[in-house]
């Protein structure tokens, strides 16, 4: 099954470190999704969540991950990152075909 979006290894040691130490239960998956924008576009969504019909499930760098089947053409080929900054950090979503970069 093609996977449609990556994980960096600073993204993956993040998502693990959060599902490891805020008591995310088991049987939650890590949902990554968009949200409708308005004039700023598309926005990128992460969160904790369990499976739902309209979900396709995978398995990325060790992590459950879920994705509304709607969202994928919007997520395709989509990168998640984690970055660490002096003021701020977060996670990223790179479109490697774009330069740009959409922070969470």
């Amino acid at each position: 099954m093609l996977v449609p979006i990556q994980i960096t290894p600073k993204a993956e040691a993040e998502i693990k470190h959060i599902m490891a130490n805020k008591n995310i239960p088991e049987n939650y998956f890590l949902r990554v999704g968009v949200k409708g924008g308005g004039c700023g576009g598309m926005s990128y969504a992460l969160g904790f969540d369990k499976s739902k019909p309209e979900d396709q499930e995978f398995e990325i760098a060790g992590i459950p991950v879920l994705i509304e089947k709607r969202h994928f053409m919007f997520l395709m080929g989509m990168q998640i990152d984690f970055f660490e900054g002096d003021e701020a950090r977060g996670f990223t979503f790179v479109n490697p075909d774009l330069p740009k970069r959409h922070d969470l």
